[in-house]
């Protein structure tokens, strides 16, 4: 176990720490340079009472455990997991070329013999995970790094999945990944192939190295989700044939009928120039501090903070409708019957703020709840017409974007619709920076 980060000289035993190189919900990733060697590191820092909070132990585990299996030249590498009372501190490969979303986004997009080029280490990367039984199930340009070098590496394998999660039907069930990246077959819930999941996703990839823009893409993720089952692709017109050819294959929006890792190897534009990578020969023993799992006067927050929104992801977000087909729903509509949400760049607390503020100039009354409103007016005579009874809650999507959902217990539907309008067009987000950040 190793004593707490030095504040001033930011020493971690035989580690000193420099700048922030990333930081996320529940862990920051700092650059580090070995004292003895002067060898840079990457060092990635959670947070274990976040840990416990957020309740991903296992996610960190599971990435932890599934580095450690990994040791090829397009997967970042893991050295040593270090621990303290209250942070985990996973050493890893330092990256020094960003992302390849980085790369894409500064050059709009890549030529196809430096596109094929990047994209044949991709295919060695997850083909190398797939024969060491690890399916990534979270790939996507922002997940792929790119070295000095122009070499890439795969990153972040806290979504990844081993032998032990398939059921006994051999099928991966566990929904999740990136909406625009993620297959067909992962969102019916009906079980799915990890291996052929994971190649879907390096389909969507090639596709956007080679142009710079989305195969599938919408504001609206039903419409999202629609258009990546139907796998209906419009290639450019200036892709090369063989190109648009192996795309299609990876496209396939059945799972039964995909190109295989072994059909990708022996296509003809993939095998252009190929080289293939070998992995590493050397064995390393990874040093992992048995305090990194030991949770020893550490505390979970027993309750949550009654203004804290809950947390949902993409998918929760599409199951909160009995059906797939959400057309407008996260788009200007008319109030319904009953239930109406929006999207909101304001922080929940704003939120309950400023819709407490706008209902009680409308003259209606408001409650306050375990971080909830509920809207009222009353007329003489309960449930008469003028009354109204409206619950508002808030969801979290990301660290920037929420839903507001609004629901009427009963009352008069013009005033429930005014009431409906009003908040939307006060606190609704622009379609243009909802299409950014879902």
């Amino acid at each position: 176990m190793v004593g707490e980060v030095e504040k001033r000289g930011m020493r971690l035993g035989k580690y000193e720490l420099g700048r922030t190189l990333g930081e996320g919900n529940f862990a920051k990733v700092k650059y580090a340079c070995h004292l003895d060697s002067g060898l840079e590191f990457a060092i990635k820092i959670f947070d274990k009472k976040k840990m416990l909070d957020l309740k991903i132990s296992d996610q960190i585990k599971r990435e932890i455990g599934t580095l450690k299996l990994l040791k090829h030249p397009n997967v970042v590498r893991l050295h040593e997991v270090l621990a303290s009372k209250t942070k985990i501190y996973m050493v890893l490969e330092y990256v020094n070329g960003g992302e390849l979303f980085d790369r894409i986004a500064s050059k709009g997009r890549l030529g196809e013999a430096e596109g094929r080029r990047l994209f044949q280490q991709l295919i060695d990367g997850v083909s190398y995970c797939h024969d060491k039984g690890v399916f990534h199930r979270d790939l996507k340009p922002e997940n792929v790094l790119v070295d000095a070098k122009g070499n890439i590496k795969i990153s972040d394998f806290g979504l990844s999945a081993l032998p032990q999660h398939f059921r006994d039907d051999g099928l991966l069930h566990t929904t999740c990944g990136s909406p625009n990246y993620v297959a067909p077959e992962v969102l019916t819930n009906r079980g799915y192939d990890g291996a052929m999941s994971d190649l879907w996703s390096c389909g969507v990839i090639l596709f956007v190295i080679l142009t710079g823009y989305l195969p599938f893409d919408d504001r609206n993720l039903a419409v999202l989700y629609q258009k990546i089952f139907k796998g209906d692709v419009q290639m450019p017109e200036w892709l090369s044939p063989r190109a648009k050819n192996l795309i299609k294959r990876m496209l396939d929006p059945n799972p039964q009928t995909r190109v295989s890792m072994a059909e990708i190897k022996s296509d003809e534009w993939f095998n252009q120039d190929y080289v293939p990578t070998n992995p590493y020969d050397e064995e390393e023993n990874i040093f992992i501090d048995a305090e990194a799992f030991s949770m020893q006067g550490v505390t979970v927050e027993t309750e949550k903070d009654p203004g804290s929104p809950t947390l949902i992801n993409a998918f929760q977000l599409i199951g909160m409708s009995s059906c797939l087909d959400l057309s407008g729903f996260f788009e200007k509509e008319e109030a319904s019957e009953r239930k109406i949400r929006f999207t909101s760049n304001h922080s929940p607390k704003q939120l309950l703020e400023k819709i407490e503020d706008i209902v009680t100039e409308m003259g209606l009354r408001v409650q306050k709840r375990n971080g909830k409103l509920k809207v009222m007016q009353e007329n003489k005579g309960h449930k008469r017409p003028g009354s109204l009874s409206v619950a508002a809650e808030v969801f979290e999507i990301s660290k920037s974007l929420y839903v507001v959902e609004l629901r009427k217990a009963y009352g008069d539907p013009l005033l429930y619709r005014q009431l409906c309008s009003k908040l939307s067009n006060e606190l609704g987000v622009r379609e243009e920076i909802l299409a950014a950040q879902v």
